[in-house]
């Protein structure tokens, strides 16, 4: 009986063993499963490609397995991490490396942003993989093979933030196109592309900030820049070689800014400027003369001068006022308006006389003919110094009002308002680049062009001028440009021209055989080749200072 007991008592102690084990095993194998079935927690690494971010030591992607790769991150922060997805991106750098750079997100944050996702350089298509770490592996060990596959090398949390503000600004360089997409600039960039960038970029400003009207006349035998025979359209009251002038010294002045450089006249490139465009001209007699500088100056890029031509036929001379010769290769056209005063010259009757006037309140009747063109260069004040005009008696009308008497700088200031209120309500800035050019000087001595003065004889610049100050219808037309809303160019001429007493005409402003008396003489106007090409120049200088301000092709 107590064996029996005995077996009895073993046989259930063997049972309850068995079903310990059993549901031991039963645990195991349902954890094993639970944990199979629980999502794996992964994080999201952003492979980017960016040079800036090299580390020396990185080798090329097609080469380096990822267990090369290494990050500097703790646990704490992988354990708050979620794994989730992986971008390649293409290699942008010529030598083949790829920068790689992380981007964390909390587990209790949203997906990426779509900012995130494009990078620093541009978004490109992105390969996926959400099997870093296989799924028959615990999570201890995903843990571990996370940190040992993402082999990332991250310096510090300073050069994330450099690299990020370094996107930034590249971002800000890099204007959408019409789908929106951000274009990326081609090819790497050295550190002697930036040199050479930032130097340009010193070379604009110190263009744009130069007093080129400071500096000296320096005598250059590479002037000329055109000759007498070359230029088929020079007047015969600027053609002193050909009205037997001897001396030529005059043509081979150079104006040298005290502070910066002038580039030489590039014809070629002028062309290029303007091709397509209207360059116009609109003024006096000295506005002529530097209208027929830039022909001739132009004419030097001119393979066929059968290709360049005026409009209607015209020949220039000092009776037709209104010329347009085109350009036939480069589809331009460059014009001279007459216009003495830029407003209108009409007549009143003044009691039974019917008298000249100068309409100071209404613009020149010719001005729709400036309008649409691409360059104007404005002037007026060489008939303002005229008898007539400075007398003021009965000369200056404001509608149906005939002035009695009127201050010549009155009118003038009253004139150069009508002129800006027309400039500002015709002319559109994003399309016209106006200038002003300043009053030329003359150099008549012992008397004026009506009263024995003359400068023949001068053969060389003088070494200081005799102006006693600033002119002061210069100072009018300044302060007027400043209130206006048309941007104007202001082209002061007048300090440097005041040197160059021997670049005028004089007696040599006629043919032999027509000359006027040497009591009259041309000190007003200038022989061509001479200073008007140094105007031209300026304006040159302008033209392409605006273009290296706005970092464009044209003008505008």
């Amino acid at each position: 009986m107590d064996r029996q007991r005995s077996f009895s008592f073993k046989s259930t102690r063997s049972l309850v063993f068995s079903f310990t084990i059993s549901s031991l095993f039963f645990l195991v194998f349902f954890t094993i499963w639970v944990s199979k079935s629980t999502p794996s927690i992964l994080q999201e690494t952003n492979f980017e490609l960016n040079k800036t971010s090299l580390v020396a030591s990185l080798k090329p992607l097609s080469v380096q397995p990822f267990s090369d790769l290494t990050i500097n991150s703790s646990s704490s922060d992988l354990k708050s991490s979620i794994f989730v997805d992986t971008h390649f991106r293409e290699p942008e750098n010529i030598s083949g490396f790829a920068s790689i750079s992380v981007i964390k997100r909390k587990g209790n944050e949203s997906e990426t942003s779509e900012k995130d996702r494009d990078g620093v350089n541009g978004s490109f298509s992105t390969v996926q993989e959400r099997a870093l770490v296989p799924e028959t592996a615990s999570v201890e060990e995903k843990k571990s093979r996370s940190i040992s596959t993402q082999r990332i090398e991250v310096q510090s949390s300073e050069n994330i933030a450099e690299e990020t503000r370094g996107a930034a600004s590249q971002e800000k360089n890099e204007a959408p196109n019409k789908e929106g997409i951000r274009k990326k600039k081609k090819g790497p960039i050295s550190v002697a592309n930036i040199k050479t960038s930032r130097n340009e970029r010193n070379k604009e400003k110190s263009m744009r900030e130069c007093d080129a009207t400071r500096g000296r006349w320096v005598y250059d035998e590479n002037y000329p820049l055109y000759t007498n025979s070359s230029c088929p359209f020079i007047d015969e009251g600027f053609d002193c070689v050909g009205n037997g002038r001897l001396d030529k010294d005059y043509m081979k002045w150079r104006w040298q800014p005290q502070d910066c450089n002038i580039s030489r006249f590039n014809a070629t490139k002028m062309l290029d400027l303007i091709r397509g465009k209207r360059l116009v001209f609109v003024g006096d007699s000295i506005n002529r003369n530097q209208w027929e500088s830039m022909l001739c100056m132009l004419m030097g890029a001119v393979k066929d001068p059968k290709k360049v031509y005026e409009t209607h036929g015209r020949r220039i001379t000092k009776e037709k006022g209104n010329y347009s010769f085109k350009f036939v290769d480069y589809k331009c056209t460059v014009e001279y308006y007459v216009s003495h005063f830029l407003v209108h010259e009409s007549k009143a009757r003044i009691g039974s006389r019917r008298v000249q006037t100068l309409r100071i309140d209404a613009i020149d009747h010719g001005s729709s003919r400036w309008r649409g063109a691409d360059i104007l260069i404005f002037n007026t004040a060489h008939w303002w110094s005229h008898f007539k005009t400075k007398a003021g008696i009965n000369y200056y009308q404001e509608g149906n009002q005939v002035h009695p008497q009127l201050d010549v700088s009155v009118a003038f200031r009253r004139a150069l308002m009508t002129w800006a209120s027309w400039v500002d309500r015709h002319i559109n800035p994003r399309k016209t680049r106006v200038f002003f050019r300043s009053s030329a000087p003359s150099h008549f001595r012992g008397g004026q062009w009506n009263s024995g003065g003359q400068c023949m004889g001068a053969t060389q610049p003088l070494n200081e001028t005799s102006s006693t100050g600033y002119s002061e219808k210069n100072s009018i037309v300044e302060e007027t440009i400043k209130h206006m809303k048309t941007p104007v160019t202001f082209l002061n001429i007048t300090g440097f021209s005041g040197f160059r007493t021997d670049g005028h005409p004089s007696v040599y402003g006629k043919r032999p055989g027509k000359r006027y008396a040497s009591s009259i003489q041309d000190c007003s106007h200038w022989c061509l080749p001479g200073v008007p090409d140094t105007w031209n120049e300026f304006m040159y200088f302008h033209l392409l200072s605006k273009i290296g301000s706005k970092q464009g092709d044209t003008f505008q």
